[in-house]
Order: C-alpha cells, then sequence, then structure tokens
C-alpha cells in the first residue's frame, strides 16, 4: 500500500512532540482485532454518554490516539484488524446492519429485510445514502463490495462470514434493492450483514491511498502508522457529526497514550488499563469510561500439532488455570472470570455448563495418561495488549505445580497477531464482542480465515451449518449449546476471563457511550461525540 502525502495543516510530529520523543508514533502495537477480534458486539444496560448531560455542540476536532500497527496500517475497510483500522474504517465507511448492544442486528445502510418463506433469500432494502463523491449507495456497490470481500483469492476477514451467500446468483432488483440467493436457510442472516469488515465501497474501488466512503467523516489525510484526518460530512444519511475533525493518532504505549491524555495533547485515549483506570478514576482530571465484558482474555492452542493435537492435554491444561487468580493479577481484578467458552452473557452463551476450577491432580492425570508427564512448551506473548505478559507469568507459575515448564516467549507488538495466528503452539489471545454465531463462523471452522487454534473439524462445521438453517430460536439454541459443550469438553481456547475495556477522555469530551463494547456499533462512535 502506498503511503499518501500528509495533508494536514499540521505535521503530525509537531502536533504531538511528547509522542515523537518518546518513538511511540513511528510503529505502534498491534492492538489486534483481527486475533481479537476485537469483531462484534455486547450486552449491557443502556448508559448515560459520558460528559454529563447537555446539548451537543458543533465545531472543534477530536484528537483519539490508538495502538496500531505501523506500515501495515490501512484504509482499506475490507483489510481492517486492528482496532485503530476500524475505528478509521466506521468514520469513513459503512455497513448494511451493525450490532447492537445487546448483540442483535441494528440496520444502518439498509432500511430493513425481509425473509423468503424458506429462509434461503433475503430481499434487503437500501436507505437513501451518498457516497462522499456525491454519489448514490446502490445495490450494485452492496454486490461488488460483498464480491470483493468474497474473492478466493484474498484473505478478507469476512469472507467466513459471507459464506452463506451465492453471490454469483444474487442480485439488485432496482437501484435500492438486493435479493441475496443462500447456499443454505439461514435463519441470521442479519447477522451476516452485520459481520464485522463486511463495509460497503463504491463499485470498481480497490485502491485506498485517498478513499471514498459513505460514512460520518470525509477523508483528508493519512501516514500509516502516524495519524489520519477525516472532516464532517454534512450529508451523512444519519445526520452530520457534531465535530469538525477527528484525528487518529498512534501511540503504541499505554504510557505514551494516557500522558498525551493528561498533557491536552489529545482528547481520547483507547485502551488504558485497570491500573491506570484505577489511579485516575474519580480524581477529575481525565474521564474513565469503563465498557464491561468487552474482551475474552484466553489462551490459544494449537489443536493440530503437538502437544496439543492430544485433547487430554488441552482438558489437563483447562484444569491447571486458576481463572481468579489470573483475572486479580493480569486484570487487576477489572473483569471476570471464564469458562472456556466466548460470549459470556451473550444469546446462546451455555451458561449451564459447570464452571471450571482449577484441579491440579486432575491435570497431572490427563497428562499421565497422555504421556506427557515432563510437559515443555512455549508460550507466546506480548506487551500487545494490557495484561498478556502477567497472565503469561501467571499461567507459567501454575503450570509448573502441575509439573509442566513454561517458557514465556515475547513477541514483535508490531507482527504479534499474525506471527501466532499460524506459527507457535500456544498464545496469549484476545477478542472484542462479536455474536457467538460470528465467533464460530470467523474463528471454528474449516475455512475460517482467523482459526488461531487450528480447530478443524467437519463434524463441527456441519453443526454450524445447521443451526444457522434452524428457523426456531430454541432448536437453533439447542444445537449452538451443543457445539459449546464440545468445546468446553476438548476446544483449544482455554478463556480465563473477560475484562472491562477500558478508555480515557478528557473532561470536555462529551458522548462516549459507556454502553458500547469495542466493535458494536457505538463504539469509537465519533459522529457523535461532542467537545463541550
Amino acid at each position: 500500500m502506498s503511503h499518501p502525502h500528509l495533508t494536514a495543516a499540521v505535521p503530525p510530529d509537531r502536533a504531538f512532540p511528547a509522542l515523537r520523543r518518546r518513538g511511540f508514533l513511528a510503529a505502534g502495537a498491534a492492538a489486534g482485532v483481527g486475533a481479537l477480534a476485537l469483531a462484534g458486539c455486547g450486552a449491557g444496560e443502556r448508559a448515560v454518554p459520558t460528559g454529563g448531560a447537555g446539548t451537543p455542540r458543533r465545531g472543534g476536532r477530536l484528537r483519539a490516539a490508538f495502538a496500531g500497527g505501523g506500515a501495515a496500517e490501512t484504509l482499506d475497510p475490507h483489510r481492517s484488524n486492528l482496532f485503530a483500522d476500524v475505528a478509521r474504517a466506521k468514520a469513513l465507511f459503512d455497513k448494511l446492519a451493525d450490532c447492537a448492544g445487546d448483540m442483535s442486528a441494528t440496520p444502518r445502510l439498509a432500511s430493513g429485510w425481509e425473509p423468503g418463506p424458506r429462509l434461503d433469500r433475503w430481499r434487503v432494502t437500501l436507505r437513501r445514502a451518498t457516497f462522499h463523491d456525491g454519489s448514490p449507495v446502490t445495490a450494485d456497490d452492496v454486490l461488488y463490495s460483498y464480491r470483493r470481500i468474497a474473492d478466493p483469492r484474498r484473505t478478507f476477514r469476512a469472507r467466513a462470514s459471507l459464506e452463506p451467500i451465492d453471490l454469483a446468483a444474487s442480485r439488485a432488483v432496482d437501484a435500492r434493492t438486493i435479493e441475496f440467493r443462500l447456499r443454505r436457510p439461514t435463519a441470521e442472516f442479519p447477522n451476516v450483514l452485520a459481520a464485522f469488515g463486511a463495509y460497503v465501497v463504491p463499485r470498481d474501488s480497490d485502491r485506498f491511498e485517498r478513499p471514498i466512503g459513505s460514512g460520518p467523516f470525509r477523508f483528508v489525510s493519512f501516514t500509516p502508522g502516524r495519524s489520519c484526518t477525516v472532516r464532517r460530512f454534512d450529508d451523512y444519511w444519519d445526520g452530520p457529526p457534531h465535530l469538525d475533525e477527528v484525528q487518529f493518532v498512534i501511540a503504541g504505549e499505554e504510557s505514551a497514550r494516557l500522558n498525551a491524555l493528561l498533557g491536552g495533547q489529545v482528547d481520547y485515549a483507547h485502551e488504558l488499563s485497570p491500573a491506570t483506570a484505577r489511579a485516575h478514576e474519580g480524581r477529575g482530571q481525565i474521564n474513565v469510561v469503563r465498557l464491561r465484558n468487552s474482551a475474552m482474555q484466553a489462551l490459544a492452542m494449537k489443536t493440530d500439532r503437538p502437544p496439543f493435537d492430544d485433547p487430554r492435554v488441552r482438558q489437563a491444561f483447562f484444569h491447571i488455570a486458576d481463572r481468579r487468580e489470573l483475572v486479580d493479577g493480569a486484570l487487576s481484578g477489572a473483569g471476570e472470570i471464564g469458562n472456556d467458552l466466548f460470549g459470556k452473557g451473550y444469546q446462546y452463551y451455555a451458561a449451564d455448563l459447570p464452571q471450571r476450577t482449577q484441579d491440579l491432580d486432575r491435570a497431572r492425570h490427563l497428562l499421565r495418561r497422555a504421556g506427557a508427564e515432563d510437559l515443555r512448551v512455549t508460550l507466546d506473548t506480548s506487551a500487545v495488549a494490557a495484561g498478556f505478559t502477567e497472565a503469561a507469568g501467571i499461567f507459567r507459575d501454575q503450570a509448573a505445580k502441575a509439573g509442566v515448564r513454561v517458557d514465556v516467549r515475547m513477541g514483535n507488538k508490531d507482527s504479534y497477531w499474525s506471527d501466532v495466528l499460524d506459527s507457535g503452539t500456544l498464545c496469549c489471545y484476545r477478542s472484542g464482542a462479536m455474536p457467538i454465531e460470528s465467533h464460530f463462523s470467523q474463528r471454528l471452522l474449516t475455512d475460517s480465515t482467523t482459526n488461531a487454534t487450528h480447530w478443524r473439524h467437519r463434524d463441527f462445521d456441519a453443526l454450524y451449518r445447521q443451526a444457522q438453517s434452524t428457523a426456531d430460536p430454541q432448536d437453533r439454541a439447542a444445537l449452538y449449546r451443543r457445539m459449546q459443550r464440545r468445546l468446553h469438553a476438548e476446544g483449544g481456547f482455554l478463556v480465563w476471563g473477560f475484562a472491562d475495556w477500558i478508555v480515557g477522555t478528557a473532561r470536555n469530551v462529551a458522548g462516549v457511550r459507556s454502553d458500547a463494547p469495542a466493535n458494536t456499533v457505538d463504539w469509537a462512535r465519533f459522529d457523535r461525540v461532542w467537545l463541550r
């Protein structure tokens, strides 16, 4: 990807000298949504946006600091894989639907959808929306975008989510109506429209140095690994943003984001640590926003290679983990314990499965049965995410009590997520919110593009397809529970906790929602933020 020239009035190095001096703008840490996925949504009560009540004020520039990915950053919305990528993408582009706080699909560019009687055809109607160049968003743009994502020669993240659609047979009924024909009946097709990364781009777009989207902000400038500036789009279908501009700046270290916020260099700091929140909450310098139960925290075991190709070894590791110690130590208590399943509290979550607790005797027994009494494994981790290095150290000590030697290996922050996707055997992992069925489709099917545990079982794929073809919600829930029961017994994710997501804002920032886990429609939704 080429690096377009910066066109902002103030060069980023001069605008943020403290960040430049610390060297954190050059190549930020990859706060992966991809291997993270931060993708999706979360449940929770509706909350008042931060900044107190009051009438939104128009104008001003918001400076938002995110961890980044250096030269790998992109404005191609179909390649978005980092939190910074996604925040920029949702400023510039839009999807047919997105995830609401309760994990349901809520319309965006689509004004509505209607299934056929057999659930294998869905008709989607577009609202009247325009791209930044003034051209209308049409059914042809939607079909082009989805076909681009589904191109088998590419590795776009949303490809697996769009798999139910027969795009060759789907058609534009008219300029604002699409008839999607599906490969099989799909009761939850609106979740496909809300899939992570399924953005609509203008027909024939394939280069995004100066992107044209239909989102609330227009492109101004972009320098990968450093900054991106966007400006209010007055003709946005959902109403123009309150802000004149948003400038996304990259600060790879949490300390750099915090110091920039405290020093007035930025107004919004994404992904602060629990320790930072505890130190600054209620002291009046900044607002601390906690997005509860936002990020799954886990260890990912590669199920296709020794020693984790033996399910008994995976089960032993489930029993080694003291989840409360991990939450208290790695997350400073800012979270809930996990039970080796994604999506605690979300629709279809198998809450009735027994909660695992540490059982070292059981772990030793399983390892003996597997012939792995003197097991030695390497645990890949990185400072790429809050709590990763702490969790690795805590689990290493827990494993030693079961006779397992864990060697902790520190990875490169800029390349960690791509490095651990296919290499190694055990790694620290996390994920943002998304529907449970999206977690299945993106990470646990044979052809999933971000299958970090290499869980590949055709019978599991078939169960997923059966669930997606089941119209009755209770029957569908029973199938999802069956899938989760198997993952709980022998899957590759050791899910030890669910972390609060923490952002910080300046005191004059209003409109940041506290009920929007990462990757939901209202997360990083800067068109509804204002400066008081």
